[in-house]
């Protein structure tokens, strides 16, 4: 299984639409990626965590080469869209299964966590980031932002950014403290919410 987060195809024809002109390549870029992820991976199943699309009107703008390659993605495996709050209804018709939340076994998968939710929430919408300071050198990185309850995935999309887990929007869902699980070129280095420093 592979679960991945905001990935917000179109979000730069959608800021183009309103006069800030970013290059319009991000949706190719996301789609390689997760093309890559999934040669790599060979996941039976890929959950996408809400916010797939930027807005309502993404699948109009989606280039025909980006549609084909998120078909042909999803046409070999199972596919779940989850809903988010940028894309309440995923377009139906490049393959995949629309559902609103979902329990497998002991995990719960949704679009936004809940400080309320039990252990085993996985998580996207904070597009989670971190900073550490290592023999002198900042390194500020996307990271899973976990706890022995539940994970908030980094967003995988290009254009996505990140909000600081030391923001307090994390702070009611990791009352106990964090760690931070950062994206480094290789792997995924592990940093106690201790080490952190504010972006």
């Amino acid at each position: 299984m592979l679960a991945i987060a905001d990935l917000h195809f179109e979000k730069g024809s959608a800021y183009a639409e309103r006069g800030a002109l970013l290059p319009p390549y991000d949706t190719a870029a996301t789609v390689a990626a997760l093309a890559a992820a999934v040669t790599r991976l060979k996941p039976a199943t890929v959950i996408c965590l809400g916010d797939s699309f930027h807005d309502s009107n993404a699948r109009a703008r989606l280039d025909g080469r980006d549609a084909d390659a998120i078909r042909t993605l999803s046409h070999d495996r199972e596919w779940l869209w989850v809903i988010g709050n940028h894309d309440p209804e995923p377009p139906a018709d490049l393959g995949g299964e629309i559902v609103h939340t979902l329990k497998l076994g002991p995990l719960t998968f949704r679009h936004a966590p809940m400080a309320e939710a039990g252990p085993g929430e996985v998580a996207g919408h904070l597009h989670p980031k971190a900073a550490v300071k290592v023999k002198g050198r900042r390194f500020v990185r996307r990271c899973f932002a976990a706890n022995e309850s539940r994970v908030v995935l980094p967003a995988f999309g290009a254009y996505t950014g990140g909000l600081d887990v030391l923001d307090e929007a994390f702070s009611p869902l990791f009352a106990g403290g964090l760690e931070a699980h950062m994206l480094g070129r290789d792997k995924v280095h592990r940093f106690p919410g201790d080490m952190l420093v504010r972006i």
